[in-house]
């Protein structure tokens, strides 16, 4: 069983993860609006610009409900970002897909956040790799790897 830490240094990185965090999803939201999307649109069609996948996964990977994919999925295919198509692995699942203007407007996205990428861009890479590693062991994974 892991025992909780409460000690200062502890607790000063958890109130440092939450302000990047809520600064992170600040500036998303702010880039998400010029392009008259919500954040969780934004999200949804930054996912989708890596790889096409069912509402499903998107639901899992976003931590929602499937409904609500579908309802994020239902608007971004109104504005032309997104389509629907077969699953070439199995016909009966739908995928999610990025149109190629919804595969531009994620560019654009991706572009504009730039609250996280000027203060690495500060870092050494070592230091880059090593954050990396420390937020992956974080997150429970801890094989490192070298992409």
């Amino acid at each position: 069983m892991a025992t909780t830490r409460t000690d200062p240094l502890t607790l000063e990185v958890v109130e440092l993860i939450g302000t990047v965090v809520a600064r992170y999803y600040e500036e998303y939201d702010e880039a998400a609006a010029a392009h008259s999307l919500t954040g969780a649109q934004a999200r949804v069609l930054g996912l989708l610009s890596l790889e096409p996948m069912p509402m499903r996964k998107i639901a899992q990977k976003l931590k929602c409900e499937p409904s609500n994919v579908t309802g994020i999925i239902d608007r971004l295919e109104t504005r032309g970002l997104v389509e629907r198509r077969p699953d070439p692995a199995d016909r009966r699942v739908k995928l999610a897909a990025p149109t190629e203007k919804g595969a531009r407007t994620a560019q654009q996205l991706r572009d504009s956040l730039t609250f996280a990428r000027e203060p690495l861009a500060e870092l050494s890479d070592g230091d880059r790799a090593m954050l990396r590693d420390l937020l992956r062991r974080m997150l429970g994974d801890s094989a490192p790897r070298h992409d």
